[in-house]
């Protein structure tokens, strides 16, 4: 078994399909409403460096992950705060905002979390490879 097919046994997993088409509402929602594409830059930015600090984590030993572990969670909050932001200014502005219910909330699950990582990583994937 693969890596990505390994992910899509665990509990909430998006497949790349699902990923791409949140993404594709969440674009749609913002167009070219300045302050919504100032939220959704921000967004990228915690995007970026979640994914970074998530990738990097499979290489941590168990002491250094220890040490990371209290700013991994700091990140992965700020993280779901921008994508709460986002959403609640394109709520505001009667946009789409089923992107951000169907990426689930912790409250709701705890796996939530986890999927909201998951499409932070997606975001960066789709980003680095448009940066070619």
């Amino acid at each position: 078994m693969n890596a990505y097919e390994e992910y899509q046994t665990m509990p909430l997993s998006l497949s790349f399909e699902e990923m791409e088409r949140l993404h594709g509402r969440m674009l749609a929602a913002i167009g070219s409403d300045q302050d919504a594409l100032e939220l959704y830059n921000e967004l990228l930015e915690k995007a970026f460096r979640y994914a970074n600090t998530r990738a990097e984590w499979t290489l941590l030993s168990l002491s250094e992950r220890a040490n990371a572990d209290s700013a991994r969670t700091s990140l992965h909050n700020s993280l779901i705060v921008k994508f709460n932001q986002l959403a609640r200014y394109l709520a505001q502005m009667q946009q789409d905002t089923s992107w951000r219910s169907e990426l689930g909330y912790e409250e709701e699950n705890p796996y939530n979390r986890k999927r909201i990582g998951d499409m932070a990583c997606y975001l960066a994937f789709v980003c680095g490879c448009c940066s070619r």
